[in-house]
C-alpha cells in the first residue's frame, strides 16, 4: 500500500477538524462584536452619516455567520491535511489574520477609532490574500472557499473608508449615550 491514510481516514480527520475549528471561529467572531458593541444601535454609530453603499443592517450579521463557517471549514481542510508542505505556514497565516479580523469590530465600534480600523482592515485584506495564497496550494478548495471573504473585506474596507470621509469628527470620539441635563 502505497497511501499513508485512507479516504474514510481523510474525511474523518477533516470531520473532527471541522467540529472543533468551525463553532470556535464562529464563537470567536461572536465574542468580537459582542465585546466591541457592534451594533447598528450604539449611540455613537447611529450618529454618524451612512454611505449609499450601506446595506441593512441585519446582513452584516448573516453574511458574518457564513464567512465564519467557510472561514472554519477552509481551515479544518487545511488542518487535516497531514504532510502538506505549507501546511504550517498557512495555519499560522490563519491565525494571525482572524486576530487582525477580531481586533476591528473592537477598534471601530468600542474605541470609535475609524481611521485605526480602516489601516486593520487594509492590513486584513492583505493578509488575507496571503492566507488564500497559502491554503490554495494546500488544499485548492480551502483557497476557494476564503473567496467570498476576501470579497466581503474588500468591500468592507470600502464602507469603512466612506465612514471616515463621511464623518470626520467622529474618528476618536467619545461617545457615551448618556444624556446631560442641564438646569437653569
Amino acid at each position: 500500500m502505497n497511501r499513508l491514510a485512507s479516504p474514510a481516514q481523510l474525511r474523518a480527520s477533516f470531520i473532527r477538524w471541522a467540529l472543533f475549528v468551525v463553532p470556535a471561529v464562529l464563537l470567536l467572531g461572536f465574542l468580537s462584536g459582542q465585546v466591541a458593541g457592534s451594533t447598528a444601535a450604539s449611540p455613537w454609530f447611529v450618529a454618524l452619516d451612512k454611505p449609499a453603499t450601506f446595506p441593512p443592517p441585519a446582513t452584516f450579521g448573516i453574511v458574518w455567520s457564513i464567512l465564519y463557517v467557510l472561514m472554519g471549514l477552509a481551515l479544518a481542510l487545511v488542518c487535516a491535511a497531514w504532510g502538506a508542505r505549507a501546511r504550517g505556514l498557512a495555519i499560522a497565516a490563519f491565525i494571525v489574520q482572524l486576530l487582525v479580523n477580531l481586533a476591528w469590530s473592537p477598534t471601530f465600534f468600542a474605541l470609535h477609532e475609524i481611521t485605526w480600523a480602516l489601516g486593520l482592515i487594509v492590513l486584513l485584506d492583505v493578509l488575507v490574500g496571503v492566507t488564500v495564497v497559502l491554503f490554495l496550494r494546500v488544499r485548492r478548495v480551502a483557497g476557494l472557499l476564503l473567496l467570498p471573504y476576501l470579497a466581503w473585506i474588500l468591500f468592507a474596507t470600502l464602507l469603512n473608508w466612506q465612514f471616515l470621509q463621511l464623518n470626520p469628527g467622529a474618528d476618536g470620539a467619545d461617545v457615551s449615550g448618556s444624556v446631560q441635563r442641564i438646569e437653569l
